[in-house]
């Protein structure tokens, strides 16, 4: 199979490939950095770091279940709705509109699970506001990233 067509498969399906769980490093990855500098000024933490994969396999988690029960059965959409030309076509009516829709409820339920596990784990060393802000930052960053890295091969 080749690299452009294994990319051009949904979320779902590409999260289960070893390309898909280093991508998924990568953001969480990422997500450290951001958190590390804004709320400790340094580059790295192992705690905060800890924290960022913690929160986000279970708001991934949470993401698995709730779609899984709404979507009775097809399990392969997850919190992140990054679709192919395969699943959606923008041409349909309100099939942008429901896009976005997804989109931005999935993105905000994750944050908001991300700042309640950050805050569980973090919270006796930084200032729930500060955390908030931290956590918010870090995936307004890694979903525009991530976004634009995974669309870019999905509808190309």
């Amino acid at each position: 199979m080749s690299p452009s067509l294994m990319l051009n498969v949904s979320f779902g399906i590409f999260a289960l490939m070893p390309q898909g769980w280093v991508f998924m490093i990568l953001i969480m990855l990422l997500e450290s950095f951001i958190m590390s500098e804004l709320l400790c000024k340094r580059k790295f933490t192992r705690r905060i770091t800890a924290s960022v994969f913690c929160s986000n396999f279970i708001s991934g988690l949470f993401g698995f279940i709730i779609t899984l029960i709404i979507n009775g059965g097809w399990m392969l959409v997850i919190w992140f709705p990054w679709v192919s030309s395969h699943e959606i076509d923008f041409s349909a009516p309100n099939a942008l509109v429901g896009f976005i829709v997804f989109y931005l409820v999935a993105f905000v339920l994750s944050v908001l699970i991300e700042i309640l596990i950050n805050y569980i784990i973090l919270g006796r060393i930084y200032p729930f506001g500060k955390i908030l802000k931290a956590t918010l930052l870090a995936n307004i960053a890694s979903y525009l990233l991530g976004s634009i890295v995974l669309y870019s091969y999905s509808f190309s």
